[in-house]
């Protein structure tokens, strides 16, 4: 049985939302929903090298996560009404002053990190056909606004989303967010831009995105997402992905996607984002090959703390999306299953970028590695560990070496 305030808190919003719905349209309501506990322990370790405007030179900290999701079904009807539930608790387990900064837990005005941090998120919903409309806490993933889960707790907005899909192969997809919590935060803020090389106003009350995807052909998807940061910038975004059979156990994946971004308001915006990526794959090997380029008068622009939609975006230095910078990417991935050893993984990537900052002398590269493995079976069956371990340099700012070590595991409740 949940201990935990914030699972007491989901399960009794859930049950009062339930209560609410007269009893013959709440047959679907029940037998459809579902809930599941995620426990996430993260390590963290951040070596920071060289640090020119810093006195820290080393964050570290570990975390237990519970991450706790119910979703109902919808009620009978034309019109059919459910409610979702999000909790999430955060616990220290390791931290310190002069430690702090990781990003798995918040940090107190004397630099000291909290004990422990929570949030609990409720969603109302309604279905008519095969639409889809979400008012309330919401985890938006697409082009133009992608929620970040890198850390202990996933990112969350307050917002509506509707997502519809009545035509065949077409997804229609439109929001409106107006606060946002972060990984390390218990409570919600106005919204932020993010941009290197220009300004883009604090503070702001809403963001709105509206984009399709359609399936062209069976192996060929394209997507198109406009977005507007109030006072900051507004986006167009492209997207076109192609998958190409090459005969047995092989494929070649093209991704290919632009973006414009211009000012809105009083901030300085303007960048155009190109950015290609190539993948074969063939008996559990993919070897892949990207590019990125950036033009224009400042760096990529996207809502803070959010994930860009970006072919170089990486785990450390992020993003490759400096004003004019181009930058190189190789990644070669082995799904050990194709010489019998399901669940395990293994990733690495190196990514190099130049020709940005004063001068155009700007360089950066960075190196990252994961090792992954889900057990299959046995008493520890769908208990994930994942190492991941990066290294960065650049001769502009300092100099990273990071390891993360996450072990999950979820129980499905109902």
């Amino acid at each position: 049985m949940l201990k935990t305030p914030i699972a007491r808190g989901v399960a009794l919003a859930t049950l009062g939302a339930t209560l609410a719905i007269p009893t013959m349209a709440q047959a679907a309501f029940v037998e459809d929903a579902k809930a599941g506990l995620e426990l996430r322990n993260f390590y963290m370790n951040s070596d920071n090298r060289s640090v020119p405007s810093s006195s820290q030179s080393k964050s570290e900290e570990w975390a237990q996560g519970f991450l706790l999701r119910a979703e109902s079904g919808y009620t009978e009807g034309t019109v059919g009404f459910g409610v979702d539930a999000l909790g999430l608790l955060g616990v220290k387990l390791d931290s310190g002053r002069g430690r702090t900064g990781t990003g798995l837990l918040p940090t107190d005005n004397d630099g000291s990190a909290p004990d422990e941090y929570s949030e609990l998120g409720l969603t109302a919903k309604a279905k008519i056909s095969s639409t889809v409309l979400k008012v309330g806490t919401l985890e938006p993933k697409n082009m133009a606004v992608a929620r970040s889960d890198s850390r202990l707790l996933p990112q969350t907005f307050k917002g509506g989303q509707l997502i519809s899909q009545e035509v065949k192969g077409l997804t229609v997809d439109l929001g409106y967010l107006t606060e946002v919590n972060e990984r390390n935060d218990s409570h919600y803020e106005d919204l932020k831009g993010a941009l290197k090389g220009g300004t883009t106003a604090n503070d702001i009350d809403n963001f709105i995105f509206a984009g399709a995807s359609y399936k062209l052909l069976d192996n060929l998807t394209g997507s198109y997402y406009y977005s507007n940061l109030e006072e900051a910038y507004k986006q167009h975004s492209f997207n076109l992905v192609h998958v190409q059979p090459l005969g047995e156990g092989q494929s070649l994946k093209t991704d290919l996607r632009y973006a414009r971004s211009s000012d809105d308001g009083s901030s300085t915006v303007d960048n155009k984002a190109l950015g290609g990526m190539v993948t074969y794959s063939v008996s559990g090997h993919s070897f892949g090959l990207a590019y990125q380029e950036m033009k224009g008068d400042t760096g990529f622009a996207y809502l803070s703390g959010t994930d860009p939609f970006l072919v170089n975006y990486v785990m450390i230095a992020a993003d490759f999306a400096n004003a004019n910078e181009e930058s190189w990417q190789a990644r070669y991935d082995y799904n050990f299953a194709a010489i019998g050893i399901p669940g395990l993984t293994f990733m690495t990537r190196y990514v190099t970028g130049d020709d940005f900052g004063a001068g155009g002398n700007g360089k950066e590269w960075e190196r990252d590695t994961d090792i992954a493995y889900v057990f299959q079976e046995g008493a520890l069956k769908n208990l994930g560990v994942k190492w991941r371990n990066g290294t960065y340099r650049s001769n502009s700012t300092r100099d990273i070496d990071q390891n993360r070590l996450i072990v999950s595991y979820t129980i499905p409740l109902m």
